[in-house]
């Protein structure tokens, strides 16, 4: 009977206790917001209206920013430089007052949306982002984006990574720095919220990548002009200057190419070009005019240059002439060649060094005009019982063997003598006249292309034994 007493008081106390808690839980959300109240996005749990008034009293909002190294630092917004203040605290009151206090004890979760809670200046609060740090000219960096680096011997083409530096975007940062303060928080990561500017292009971009293939395909070749004992090497060094990017395009500058190969063109070409002879007779001189040399058709071969650096492909390379000679460097005639001394009426054909042969010849008669021209050509071809037709003449000719033009060497079996001064009265129309048997036998030396140098050189002039005779 005693125990039983005794447990009926311990349920009666027990009861008792209850009936005081829910009161007091009562009582307290009478003028206290309950668990799980968010009014426009602020948490306001257990507070009262007075506790969000002085909150918004003593507001600050801590904004944490990034350096340039990446390192962050913080700033803050006293809500008071901004006149942040409740617009009216009725609607607090008004949501205070619907909340049902008596049902504290249950799991709640209310959301309430308000229009002009909370009243700040909005050109303070502009102001107050635009004083950040962040914004300082000589503090804030852009970004760069990633690109591809200059051309080095050692390395070739290399991507550059990007750098984010720490620039803000204005327009972005307000955004974020508004809604935190509207929704009274106390602190915000501009980092964490998207307000830097980024990169455009990284490194691991895929069309940045592909430009980097192209560029080292360029980077990579070599190509290799030989000129005789002169080489010329064109590699990435020189290919890197004419590359082109737009954007993620590469292009081969096409004109750059020309100019290179006009360079060469320039440097080894020696068409046109005046030459130093050592004659038969002891005495150098110097030979000008004629067509004989090395002739670069530069535009073909920087066409097919460009295309052989667009392939990526290495190696040798043999311009494309219109002409060629038969050595290079000097002499570029070489050691097989006719020369012909027009002072003395004498030629002389060398093969491979040696003299072969030489013979007396007539050539254009002065006294009409009909000079043969000095200068170094080639044999243009060679042709066997020719007729040769011009001005009032139709001649044929057994071994014919032109070099300038419609100018050549020939035999002449209408003369009974050849060398001396006969040119000068009763000459030919420029062309070489020389005996039967001699024109026979440089036929037999001779190919097309041979080299042949005319020239004059005084003190060599003779008579032939037949003018002696008169």
């Amino acid at each position: 009977m005693k125990k039983t007493g005794i447990g009926i008081k311990i349920i009666c106390a027990c009861v008792l206790l209850l009936l005081v808690v829910y009161a007091g839980g009562c009582y307290y959300y009478g003028n206290h917001f309950q668990r799980g109240t968010l009014i426009d996005q602020v948490d306001v749990s257990n507070l009262t209206v007075q506790d969000l008034a002085d909150r918004v009293d003593a507001y600050f909002l801590r904004i944490q920013e990034r350096k340039s190294d990446g390192s962050s630092y913080e700033e803050s917004i006293d809500g008071k430089a901004i006149d942040l203040s409740y617009a009216s605290t009725e609607p607090l009151q008004q949501i205070l007052r619907e909340q049902n206090q008596y049902l504290w004890f249950l799991p709640q979760h209310e959301e309430h949306e308000t229009e002009a809670l909370l009243s700040y200046n909005k050109e303070k609060l502009t102001q107050a982002v635009q004083a950040l740090k962040g914004f300082e000219e000589d503090f804030a960096q852009a970004p760069t984006n990633a690109h591809i680096s200059e051309y080095t011997p050692e390395t070739g083409f290399s991507i550059v990574a990007e750098t984010q530096g720490n620039e803000l975007d204005q327009a972005k940062t307000l955004e974020v720095i508004s809604n935190a303060v509207e929704e009274l928080k106390g602190l915000v990561n501009l980092d964490a919220e998207g307000c830097y500017e980024t990169s455009a292009v990284t490194s691991d971009s895929e069309e940045l990548q592909n430009t980097l293939q192209k560029l080292q395909k360029y980077g990579t070749v070599t190509i290799t002009y030989r000129f005789g004992d002169n080489i010329e090497v064109l590699d990435g060094s020189t290919i890197s200057t004419w590359l082109e990017v737009d954007g993620f395009a590469v292009t081969l500058d096409q004109t750059q190419v020309e100019n290179y190969v006009a360079t060469l063109r320039k440097k080894y070409d020696s068409i046109f070009r005046s030459r130093t002879f050592m004659t038969s007779y002891g005495k150098e001189i110097t030979v000008d005019g004629g067509d004989y040399g090395w002739w670069m058709n530069y535009q073909q071969e920087a066409k097919e240059l460009a295309a052989q650096i667009e392939t990526g492909e290495s190696g040798e390379r043999t311009p494309v002439y219109y002409q060629t000679a038969a050595s290079y460097g000097a002499p570029d005639y070489g050691d097989t060649y006719v020369e012909i001394n027009l002072t003395a009426q004498h030629l002389f054909f060398y093969k491979d060094g040696q003299l072969v042969m030489e013979s007396d010849f007539v050539s254009g008669n002065s006294a009409r005009g009909y000079d043969t021209p000095e200068g170094t050509y080639s044999i243009t071809y060679k042709q066997r019982n020719a007729t040769l037709v011009g001005e009032n003449y139709e001649t044929p000719v057994s071994y014919w063997m032109p070099f300038n033009k419609n100018i050549g060497m020939h035999d002449a079996t209408w003369r009974s003598s050849f060398g001396g001064t006969i040119y000068k009265t009763k000459g030919s129309h420029g062309c070489i006249n020389m005996p039967y048997e001699k024109a026979q036998e440089l036929y037999g030396y001779i190919e097309k292309g041979t080299p042949v140098i005319c020239y004059h050189l005084a003190g060599t002039e003779r008579s032939t034994e037949s003018e002696l005779e008169k």
